[in-house]
């Protein structure tokens, strides 16, 4: 079982003021002052971190996680943009993934069907339809159908794999609108994403993520508390 860091450090502060009272006059004094100190400083730096998180009655500024929740989040956006999904790191990503686009494998196994299908149709729509059809019509252009698909994957498979289109593909992804529209759609999603937070789930989520270190200024509002009283006894004395 774990022990509360605060709560650990509070019983050892009262216990040497417990202690103080059953020991010589020459040693009460000194326990008293050092252990009374540690639990001032010890309650003082845990009421404090609770006012963090909780709304104290009479207490002014307590709850300030809460109450200011509007302007967590907002830097909690402003952070996320600044620092992730700037202008500059959105450049180099796009840069850096522009080189590893290939979709020579999905040009190769895409179902070009319906491109055959189109291309037939219009042919069997135009004048030279009523041609065709007096040397078997459609059965005739369907004999074409897998050299179509063949050729046409392959056309396209060069055409992907070319500079030039990697050149457009680079201009695209370079252009200002394109950065723009990125950066604005990713604004969006954080904002949306945000907004769907609550006070207490972001009240939960803070206090998830410093409460063990935080407890660190319990311990050492006590260490330093004992210091300053174990001192304070000997220059009162």
């Amino acid at each position: 079982m774990k022990i509360d860091k605060s709560i650990l450090t509070n019983l050892v502060a009262f216990l040497i003021v417990a202690i103080s009272f059953f020991v010589p006059t020459i040693l009460s004094k000194h326990l008293f002052d050092t252990g009374f100190y540690a639990l001032s400083g010890a309650i003082t730096n845990w009421l404090a971190i609770y006012m963090l998180f909780e709304k104290v009655p009479f207490l002014y500024g307590s709850g300030i996680i809460e109450l200011n929740f509007e302007v967590f989040k907002k830097s909690i956006k402003n952070m996320t943009m600044e620092q992730f999904f700037s202008k500059k790191n959105i450049q180099n990503f796009l840069n850096t993934e522009e080189m590893k686009i290939d979709i020579s494998d999905v040009v190769a196994n895409a179902d070009m069907n319906r491109a055959f299908d189109a291309l037939k149709s219009t042919i069997m729509e135009s004048k030279f339809g009523s041609m065709i059809g007096m040397f078997g019509g459609e059965s005739v252009l369907e004999s074409f159908r897998e050299q179509f698909l063949d050729k046409i994957k392959v056309s396209l498979v060069s055409i992907v794999k070319s500079n030039s289109f990697h050149e457009e593909i680079r201009n695209h992804i370079n252009s200002t609108s394109f950065q723009r529209d990125l950066i604005s759609s990713i604004e969006i999603i954080v904002t949306n994403r945000l907004n769907e937070l609550t006070p207490a789930m972001v009240k939960d989520l803070i206090k998830t993520l410093i409460s063990e270190h935080l407890g660190w200024l319990v311990v050492w509002g006590g260490v330093f508390g004992g210091i300053i009283g174990l001192i304070a006894s000997f220059v009162s004395k």
